[in-house]
C-alpha cells in the first residue's frame, strides 16, 4: 500500500497566481540568462562560458585546434547545462566570418557558408580563440572582474569578462526574450575606438558629435546603407530606429553594346542560395520584367551574374526594380535593449552604450592595479625577509639546524613576520648562493617604484583615463587598421527616392488586345485585333469585355464590392489557351462580380454609383490599388452593390432606375470624393439604380443597343435637380433599362 504521507508542503493558491509567479521566474531567467547580452562584454552567458572554457582549455591564438566536440562537451559538462546542438550552434556562429564582424573563435573545417549550408558534425571540425577573443578576456586572473559557482557548484565561472575590446557594438547582437527583444548590428571597432577615445576627452559628448564618428554599422557581408543621416542620428539617439542596406554592384561590358549587371556584396544575413531562388521565381511569375536570367558565379568571392530582358533597359531601373521585390535591399533594425551593470534590462542610446563600456573598463582598471598592489606587498613583504636573511645567514641557519620551532624563534629574534619566516623557511640550499643583497635590494627598488606608480594613479582620476584610452587606442591599433580585418566593409549611399518606378521605364511598349469572358476568364493577346468574332471560349462562356491596351498599361477592375483592383497587362496570361479566372489575380469575393472593367487613365475621372442610386465622382489617380485585396473606394448600405462604373465625359448626368424613370442633372451637382457612399442621384419608391452616365448636354443623349446607337435631342423635360425621382423614359429608349 502506498504511504499517503505529502512528499511535501502543498499550498492552495489561485491558479492565475501560480501561473503568474512561475512564468514570471521564466522570464526572468530567459531574459538575464539566454537572450540579451551584457553592455560590459556584449557577451550572452552561453558566449561567455564558451570562450572561458576554451581558454581553460588553452585554445590561445598561437596553440594548436582542438576539436569542437572537446570544446562542447567541456561546456555543458562544467558551464552550461543546455543541449549540445545549441552550443555548437552558437560556436559556429562566433567563427563565420559572414556572420560576426570580428569573428571571436577561429574554425578549422566546414563552418557552413553564406549560401545557407549548415556547418559539418562538432566531431570533424576544430577552433581556437583569436585574438579579439584574447582581449576580451586580458586580465581575468586579475581579479578584474567577479567569478561565481557553476549549476553543480563545483567549478567558477566569470559572471562578465573584462573586455578590453568594445564587443558590444562591434559584433552586434540578437535575441528574443519573454516580452522584450534586442537587435544591435555589428559596427567598425576603429570608429568606435574613436567614439570612445573622444567621450573620454569630452565627457558631456552628444549623440550628433558621436555620430560623426560612428556614421552607421559595417556589416561583415559589405554592401551599402542607404538610410538618411537624419533616421541614423535619430535611431541612435534613442537606441530604436533600422538600417536599410543594398547590395553592392557594377557593371559589366558586353559584346554589341549590351551590359550584365555583377552583384559583389549582398546584404546582412541574406542567405545566397534563398536570395537567388527568390529571384528566379519572380521571373518566372513574370513579376521583374526587366530581368532576363541569373547566374551564380561565385567562387571566394561574391559574383551574381544578371542579365536584363533588352539592353534598352537603364541598370539603375533595372536594379531599383530589385531592391523593391528582392532581398537585395533589406532593413536590419536596432533595438540596443541590453543588460546594465546591475543585470537590469533596458534600451540604451548610443551614448550610453559607450559609456557603460568606458565605466566597466574604469572598474577593471581599478581592480587590476589593487590586485597588482595587493601582489607587489606580497613580494615586498618576502624580499625584506630575504635581506634579514641574508645579512645574519649563518645565524638563520644554525637556528634551523637546532631549534625545535625555528620560524617562532626567527620571527621573535628578527622581527619577522609569518609570510617572511615561512618564505625563508621554504628557500632551497642553492638559492642561498644566489641570494646576493645587490640582486634582492634592485627587485626591492623596482617593486617599490611600480608601487608608488600605482598608488599614483590609485589617487588621479585623470591618470586613470589617460591610462584607458592608451587601452583603447592599443585596440585600434590592432583591430581597427586598414588592414582585412579593420578596414570599414559596408559603403554609404543616397536614401532612395519614395517614388514608385514606372513599369514603362522598363517594360517594352507592345499594343496588346485584353479579353475577358462573362464568365471571368481571362487573357491577353499580341496586337490589336479588330475581329475577335473567331475567338474561342469554354462551353457556355462567351465574350464579356474586349480592350485594346499596351503591356505597360494597367487595367482597372471595378466590383460589386465597391472596390477597384488594378493588374499590370503585362502580368495576364497569354492568348494560348482559354486564359485564367480573374479571380486568381485579385481577391475579388466568390459572391462578387465585375461591374466594368478599363485600361487605367490617371487623367481621367470616374463616375461610381450603388444601386440604392447614391454615387460621386472619383480621380482616376485615387482608384488604382498596390495589393491584390484592392482599394474600397465606393462604401456601401445595407442590401446594395456597386452598380456603375463610367468615365466622366460632358457637363449633365443622366440616371434611370429599374423603374424606367429617368432623370437628367448637371455634372456640377455631384462632388467629387475619394471614398464615401456619394450622395442620392436619384430616389426610387421601389427597386433600384439600373444606369448612369455622365454626357455633353449639348451633343444629346446617346444610347447604344448592341451595333446600333439613337440620339435624343429633345430630353428638356427630363431635366431636372439631383435627387428627383425623374420621368419615364422616352419612347424608343432600349428595353435593357441601360446607356449602352
Amino acid at each position: 500500500m502506498a504511504d499517503p504521507t505529502p512528499a511535501g508542503e502543498i499550498r492552495t493558491a489561485p491558479l492565475a497566481d501560480a501561473l503568474g509567479e512561475r512564468y514570471l521566474s521564466y522570464a526572468l531567467s530567459t531574459i538575464v540568462s539566454r537572450s540579451l547580452p551584457d553592455v560590459r562584454d556584449g557577451l550572452k552567458p552561453v558566449h561567455r562560458r564558451l570562450l572561458h572554457a576554451m581558454r581553460l582549455l588553452r585554445l590561445d591564438p598561437d596553440s594548436g585546434f582542438k576539436k569542437c566536440a572537446r570544446v562542447v562537451g567541456e561546456v555543458i559538462g562544467k558551464y552550461h547545462p543546455h543541449g549540445d546542438v545549441a552550443v555548437y550552434d552558437a560556436m559556429v556562429r562566433l567563427a563565420q566570418d559572414f556572420a560576426v564582424r570580428y569573428p571571436l573563435v577561429e574554425g578549422q573545417g566546414n563552418f557552413g557558408n553564406i549560401d545557407g549550408d549548415n556547418a559539418a558534425a562538432m566531431r570533424y571540425t576544430e577552433a581556437r580563440l583569436t585574438e579579439v577573443a584574447k582581449a576580451l578576456m586580458e586580465g581575468l586572473d586579475d581579479d578584474t572582474v567577479d567569478f561565481r559557482d557553476t549549476y553543480d557548484g563545483e567549478e567558477e565561472e566569470p559572471v562578465v569578462l573584462p573586455a578590453a575590446f568594445p564587443n558590444l557594438l562591434a559584433n552586434g547582437a540578437t535575441g528574443i526574450a519573454v516580452g522584450m527583444a534586442t537587435s544591435i548590428p555589428p559596427h567598425n571597432a576603429g570608429e568606435l575606438c574613436d567614439a570612445l577615445l573622444h567621450l573620454i576627452k569630452f565627457p558631456r559628448a552628444t549623440v550628433e558629435k558621436l555620430v560623426e564618428m560612428i556614421p552607421g554599422p559595417d556589416f561583415p557581408t559589405g554592401g551599402i546603407l542607404v538610410e538618411s543621416a537624419e533616421s541614423i542620428r535619430d535611431a541612435y539617439a534613442t537606441g530604436r530606429g533600422g538600417f536599410r542596406v543594398r547590395a553592392r554592384w557594377e557593371l559589366e561590358k558586353i559584346k554589341g553594346g549590351g551590359f550584365n549587371v555583377i552583384v559583389t556584396e549582398i546584404p546582412y544575413q541574406v542567405q545566397k542560395a534563398r536570395l537567388i531562388e527568390k529571384i528566379a521565381e519572380l521571373i518566372n511569375a513574370r513579376k521583374l520584367p526587366a530581368l532576363g536570367d541569373i547566374r551564380d558565379e561565385s567562387t571566394d568571392e561574391m559574383r551574381l551574374v544578371l542579365e536584363p530582358r533588352s539592353r534598352n533597359i537603364e541598370p539603375e531601373m533595372l536594379m531599383e526594380s530589385l531592391f523593391r521585390q528582392t532581398d537585395l535591399e533589406t532593413r536590419i533594425s536596432l533595438n540596443l535593449n541590453v543588460l546594465d551593470k546591475d543585470q537590469t534590462p533596458r534600451v540604451m542610446t548610443l551614448r550610453e552604450a559607450l559609456q557603460a563600456f568606458l565605466d566597466h573598463r574604469h572598474e577593471v582598471l581599478l581592480r587590476r592595479a589593487n590586485h597588482r598592489l595587493g601582489r607587489i606587498d606580497h613580494r615586498l613583504e618576502v624580499l625584506a625577509g630575504y635581506l634579514v636573511a641574508y645579512l645574519n645567514i649563518d645565524e638563520v641557519i644554525r637556528t634551523i639546524r637546532e631549534e625545535d620551532e625555528p620560524k617562532a624563534v626567527m620571527m621573535k629574534r628578527w622581527d619577522l613576520s609569518e609570510v617572511q619566516a615561512e618564505a625563508i623557511l621554504n628557500m632551497r640550499l642553492r638559492a642561498l648562493r644566489r641570494l646576493e643583497e645587490i640582486e634582492i635590494q634592485k627587485e626591492h627598488d623596482a617593486l617599490s617604484a611600480e608601487r608608488a606608480g600605482i598608488m599614483d594613479l590609485l589617487g588621479d582620476d585623470k591618470k586613470q583615463w589617460s591610462q584607458i584610452a592608451d587601452q583603447i587606442k592599443d585596440i585600434k591599433k590592432r583591430f581597427g587598421g586598414k588592414d582585412a580585418l579593420g578596414a570599414r566593409r559596408t559603403g554609404f549611399g543616397e536614401a532612395p527616392s519614395a517614388e514608385i518606378i514606372p513599369l514603362d521605364a522598363m517594360i517594352e511598349r507592345e499594343p496588346m488586345t485584353v479579353i475577358c469572358s462573362e464568365k471571368g476568364w481571362i487573357r491577353a493577346l499580341k496586337g490589336h485585333l479588330s475581329d475577335t468574332s473567331e475567338l474561342r471560349y469554354k462551353e457556355g462562356d462567351g465574350e464579356g469585355y474586349t480592350l485594346h491596351a499596351e503591356t505597360t498599361d494597367k487595367l482597372l477592375v471595378f466590383g460589386t464590392n465597391g472596390r477597384f483592383y488594378t493588374i499590370g497587362v503585362d502580368k495576364l496570361p497569354g492568348g494560348r489557351g482559354q486564359g485564367e479566372p480573374l479571380r486568381l489575380m485579385i481577391d475579388l469575393p466568390n459572391d462578387h462580380e465585375p461591374v466594368a472593367i478599363f485600361v487605367h487613365r490617371p487623367d481621367l475621372r470616374y463616375l461610381v454609383a450603388s444601386s440604392d442610386g447614391r454615387g460621386f465622382v472619383v480621380k482616376g489617380e485615387e482608384a488604382t490599388a498596390q495589393t491584390r485585396a484592392g482599394r474600397q473606394v465606393l462604401n456601401l448600405g445595407a442590401g446594395a452593390e456597386a452598380a456603375v462604373c463610367r468615365p466622366v465625359e460632358g457637363d449633365t448626368v443622366a440616371v434611370i432606375g429599374e423603374n424606367r424613370k429617368l432623370l437628367l442633372f448637371p455634372l456640377d451637382d455631384v462632388p467629387e470624393m475619394g471614398r464615401g457612399r456619394g450622395v442620392i442621384l436619384q430616389k426610387y419608391r421601389d427597386g433600384g439604380l439600373s444606369d448612369a452616365m455622365a454626357f455633353a448636354l449639348a451633343d444629346g443623349l446617346v444610347c447604344r443597343t448592341g451595333e446600333r446607337s439613337r440620339t435624343f435631342d429633345e430630353i428638356g423635360e427630363w431635366r431636372g435637380q439631383r435627387a428627383q425621382a425623374g420621368r419615364l423614359a422616352p419612347p424608343g429608349f432600349p428595353r435593357s433599362n441601360r446607356f449602352s
